[in-house]
């Protein structure tokens, strides 16, 4: 059967692809695979269920719950709660499985479902392969009293809250934030997060009424957190995607703080505290140079990824370095989380603007963000670009150019005939320019149908 499981989870339309049939059948083939290997303390494995704040989240939660409980699993239901508090939770009540039913940052009408293994860790492959396969296995029903316990939890917010805040080591006072909570999972925590640790908050997009989540908000729409910014005379924003597992920040003078910048200013707090592991920081191939140059100055190693946050959290568990993440925002504190945790970072971010009394605007200027440039080439036989003498000799051709100041980076998309073309140099129209010849380069050579735009 055709793979179900993409890079993060399932993911698709909601009551299209991602259909209450199909979430009860996946948590059926989680619960069985559970009980096949026999992983667990208890007479029946426990699984908790959190979700954002999709309209669709409701029944696709009901169907989730109805398949593990009726496969023999006891269901303890956080509702709504951001990704990483729903892997807070899967360690810190010793569930053998946690379920997180978000699309994060796409739109509204997309939802998804996320497996996570006891202690709150994303499923490796292996497992995903072994669910995949129990969905076209039969399978004894447990009956009368073997089947599962279903029960609300009264406080999961409450707790992942405290537990975040004990993470920062001295009050906020005297910072003015701005959050931005993507009318998601984050606007029942996080505000109480920044209030408990000392802060002065302002919130924006924390309204949800199940439509409008990541609509006009969040970590892919900043212009609003950067309007709130200035108008309030604030400190810095901070702004979250749909499930919170995200964080991108904005300065005091309304300039964004990527993901990059964010990681330069944690590894060398951590350095200058004695924490990082290794003096290493975990980032994906298409972070930018400037976090490389940075980094390296810095007297911090780089370990390189794919792109995608589970390749960063395999080389973080492999080489057990507690840091890393991804331009998008998404960044780990193995110290303090299981997954990448918006609300996590931006309390260190703000724990460190904070401690230092620097502002954001001076803390993220340690790194230079050189000029970035990404060209989708569509129609092309992706598997043909690490084999094309033409393609090669364009790229050597571009990185004689370039020398030690920018990079080219060819990418095959994994799920369409696209290659990704991106460049970096030191100067705008430098990027665009050669970007723009590779790209021509890939599709004459590697079009799929000839003369195909």
């Amino acid at each position: 059967m055709p793979r179900i499981f993409g890079t993060d989870g399932v993911r698709g339309l909601a009551n299209g692809h991602l259909t209450a049939e199909l979430a009860l059948d996946l948590s059926v083939a989680a619960a069985r695979v559970l009980v096949d290997r026999g992983e667990y303390a208890g007479p029946r494995p426990i699984a908790v269920v959190g979700r954002d704040t999709r309209i669709s989240g409701q029944f696709l939660e009901h169907a989730v719950v109805a398949g593990l409980a009726s496969a023999g699993v006891d269901v303890v239901r956080l509702r709504v709660l951001p990704t990483p508090g729903v892997a807070y939770m899967t360690h810190a009540l010793g569930a053998d499985l946690g379920v997180v039913i978000s699309a994060s940052h796409n739109p509204m009408p997309d939802n998804g479902i996320k497996f996570l293994s006891r202690g709150g860790l994303k499923l490796d492959d292996a497992v995903e392969r072994d669910i995949e396969a129990h969905l076209e296995m039969a399978w004894e029903r447990p009956l009368g009293g073997e089947v599962g316990r279903v029960s609300p939890y009264a406080t999961p917010v409450e707790e992942y809250v405290d537990h975040l805040v004990s993470t920062i080591h001295r009050p906020l006072a005297g910072l003015k934030v701005v959050l931005d909570c993507a009318h998601g999972a984050a606007s029942g925590c996080s505000p109480e997060v920044f209030s408990t640790a000392g802060a002065e908050v302002v919130v924006i997009g924390a309204d949800p009424d199940g439509l409008n989540i990541n609509e006009g908000y969040g970590s892919t729409h900043l212009e609003n957190l950067q309007a709130a910014v200035l108008a309030h005379g604030a400190d810095l924003g901070i702004a979250h995607d749909g499930d919170a597992d995200r964080c991108l920040a904005v300065d005091h003078e309304g300039t964004v703080v990527d993901g990059d910048q964010i990681m330069a200013i944690m590894a060398t707090t951590l350095k200058d505290q004695g924490k990082l592991k290794d003096n290493t920081l975990v980032a994906t191939v298409m972070s930018n140079l400037g976090l490389k140059i940075a980094m390296r100055e810095a007297g911090i190693e780089i370990r390189e990824t794919g792109v995608g946050d589970r390749y960063v959290l395999e080389a973080m568990r492999d080489g057990g370095y507690n840091l890393g993440g991804e331009q998008s925002g998404h960044v780990i504190f193995a110290d303090h989380a299981t997954t990448g945790d918006g609300v996590l970072t931006g309390l260190q971010i703000a724990a460190r603007v904070a401690g230092t009394g620097r502002t954001l605007k001076d803390l993220a200027g340690m790194m230079t963000v050189l000029p970035q440039v990404l060209i989708n080439v569509k129609g092309v036989d992706r598997a043909a670009v690490g084999h094309n003498p033409a393609v090669a000799a364009a790229v050597l051709e571009a990185e004689i150019e370039l020398g030690e100041s920018g990079r080219v980076l060819l990418r095959p998309s994994g799920t369409e005939p696209v290659v990704r073309v991106m460049v970096e140099a030191q100067d705008q129209t430098a990027a665009d320019s050669i970007a723009r010849r590779l790209a021509d380069v890939v599709q004459g050579e590697l079009a799929l149908t000839p003369h195909l735009a």
